[in-house]
């Protein structure tokens, strides 16, 4: 019997590719350039499995101009919003995702953004590679206090616990959150956390606003213009979520205008498009998606795909299927 045709939309660790390699007729992405839609489109009608990443964009249009050969669509993440899920299940098409191995990395580049923002980290090494450092001065380069304050945080899955346990455990921190659904109260205090009732209680409470929830078209500008103005004055935005959850125009015009005083951003709305009004802010931290890039957390998102299309193409039930 042949092996299942599958496609690997960029390029991923070298152990993935080879595993992947082994087990299926796999065609790898040796360029490692993102895929147009006609790409995307073609791919879908011509292999029994397509594994995408965040980069790839798949709107109904991509699954509605072929007669699909795909079965199922292994995604490279977490977060699924970049693809049309119902669309795809429409079509017969299986979605999973890479939930739970990427929890504590992409917590260490909300808490890096947190304290690398508030103590002016960014532009600190900016001015001494720069050779503008003039040495040390008692008023040099004065930054925010991180131990004792408070943190908002907005979605509490995974990444969201992790981080309040980062920012309680580590820092002494008093962590509030909203979810959406109500989180037991024991479970919260074990991330050292309490659920307030809506997301307005937790920017009017918070030095530090952190985001971990889902992106997509329930949470699209979830932090609009309205909501950064409730924030505290001098308060710090923090996101790894998805770029989609703020929106970015508001965002700029509320730290250009003093609204809030900062932010440390891992994801963008128009990735890899940053705006040069973002680039150009100095209380800004900006940082290229890294939120789960590191080896081990790589490598294990990698793993979970290969099990769930091996799954799946076993005539078993994918671990981590979404739809």
């Amino acid at each position: 019997m042949s092996k299942p045709r599958i496609l690997v939309t960029r390029r991923w660790p070298s152990a993935v590719e080879r595993i992947l390699s082994e087990r299926f007729d796999a065609t790898l992405n040796l360029d490692d350039a993102a895929m147009s839609a006609d790409a995307l489109n073609k791919a879908i009608g011509d292999y029994d499995a397509v594994l995408p990443t965040v980069s790839d964009k798949l709107p109904a249009s991509v699954f509605d101009a072929v007669m699909p050969r795909a079965r199922i669509l292994g995604n490279f993440g977490v977060g699924f919003n970049h693809i049309d899920v119902k669309a795809a299940k429409d079509r017969g098409i299986v979605v999973t995702n890479t939930p739970g191995v990427l929890t504590d990395c992409t917590a260490d580049i909300a808490m890096l953004l947190l304290l690398t923002v508030a103590r002016r980290g960014g532009e600190g090494e900016r001015q001494l590679r720069a050779g503008e450092w003039g040495g040390w001065c008692p008023t040099h380069m004065i930054g925010t206090k991180v131990t004792g304050k408070t943190v908002g945080i907005i979605g509490f899955g995974r990444i969201g616990k992790a981080f309040a346990q980062r920012c309680h455990f580590g820092f002494g921190m008093e962590v509030v959150f909203y979810n959406r659904s109500p989180v037991d109260p024991a479970e919260a205090a074990r991330s050292g956390a309490r659920q307030l009732p809506t997301v307005e209680d937790v920017l009017g409470l918070s030095d530090f606003v952190s985001l971990h929830c889902p992106g997509g078209a329930d949470n699209r500008h979830l932090m609009n213009a309205a909501r950064l103005a409730a924030m505290k004055p001098g308060a710090f935005l923090i996101n790894t979520a998805r770029g989609d959850v703020v929106d970015e125009a508001a965002l700029t015009n509320a730290l250009k205008n003093g609204v809030i005083g900062g932010a440390g951003l891992d994801v963008y709305e128009a990735e890899p498009h940053v705006s040069d009004a973002l680039k150009a802010m100095n209380n800004v931290v900006l940082l290229p998606h890294l939120g789960s890039a590191t080896e081990e957390t790589r490598t294990a998102m990698g793993m979970k795909v290969v099990d769930n299309i091996t799954a799946f193409f076993e005539g078993r039930s994918p671990p981590d299927r979404v739809a």
